[in-house]
């Protein structure tokens, strides 16, 4: 991986930007070539959403599902890998019943989850045992980390997560919650995750990374491009950087955030958050029409 272009500058609305790497321009010469065997795979909240203070508010960009709408049956697949629960990120991104979208994968949980348009069903394992116990003993250990007024947890389904964007200093809560939330979760065999202003805790196992090498090799994609915002789509961008280093071409976007600056230094493209996504978007299928 190494430096990046900002596409940020261009208001083009169908300029389809230049990866500043090597190995980027490569995965999108791969997916014009040949965008039958591409995969398109995309983080939720920060590149398809933009971020919210609560997270129950957060909903696709609006032009995000044209967009999509109008690139995935020119590709082999698109795919949507987030941590939230399947379900919520189909309800928020307003991703069911969309001509166009037929065959939309969502994998939810980091790929625990998984969702077909296709069929409008749901698969869902059984959550991990440690998180009742995980949960039973948040709220008391919230109330003595001393982390302050407007942290708070968000519950999902297959893992519990802690947010502090609202407190009057959220870094300084995140950091004080770091410690002892990795310790609860160790107890109970459970990880945490951490991200932009929150800390997640889930069972291990449990990556973007995982789901992604795992989605590409049932589909048999030829290229792919993941775009994604976080500390938890790292692991994706490892494993892209795998999949490339076996022959398997790949483009690495991120929805830039300067609270992630790995993200951003990884990236063999960077765009202007979820709506440089959507022209990016956009102008792939532009070109590919």
């Amino acid at each position: 991986m190494g430096s990046h272009q900002d596409s940020s500058r261009d208001d083009s609305r169908d300029h389809l930007p230049t990866p500043a790497t090597e190995a980027g321009r490569a995965g999108l010469d791969a997916l014009l070539a040949e965008p039958g065997r591409a995969v398109v795979a995309l983080d939720f909240d920060g590149t398809l959403a933009p971020i919210v203070a609560d997270p129950d508010r957060a909903r696709a960009h609006p032009d995000a599902v044209p967009a999509l709408a109008a690139l995935a049956p020119q590709l082999a697949a698109v795919v949507v890998i987030t941590g939230r629960p399947a379900e919520v990120a189909v309800r928020y991104g307003g991703f069911a019943d969309v001509p166009g979208l037929d065959h939309l994968v969502v994998l939810g949980h980091y790929g625990a989850e998984r969702w077909d348009a296709a069929t409008g069903t749901l698969s869902t394992p059984e959550p991990h045992p440690g998180l009742a116990p995980v949960r039973a003993e948040l709220p008391d250990l919230l109330e003595r980390s001393g982390a302050g007024a407007g942290t708070w947890t968000e519950e999902k389904g297959h893992a519990v997560a802690v947010h502090t964007r609202r407190a009057p200093d959220p870094q300084a809560a995140f950091e004080a919650l770091r410690v002892p939330l990795t310790e609860l979760a160790a107890r109970h065999g459970l990880i945490v995750e951490p991200g932009r202003m929150v800390l997640e805790l889930r069972p291990p196992g449990m990556d973007k990374g995982a789901a992604l090498r795992a989605y590409v090799r049932d589909t048999g994609a030829a290229s792919v491009l993941y775009a994604g915002d976080d500390l938890g789509d790292l692991p994706a961008f490892a494993a892209v950087d795998v999949l490339r280093s076996e022959g398997t071409p790949g483009l690495l976007v991120c929805s830039g955030s300067d609270e992630v600056p790995d993200l951003r230094k990884g990236a063999d493209l960077v765009v202007d958050g979820p709506t440089g996504v959507v022209r990016l978007l956009r102008a792939l299928a532009a070109r590919l029409a």
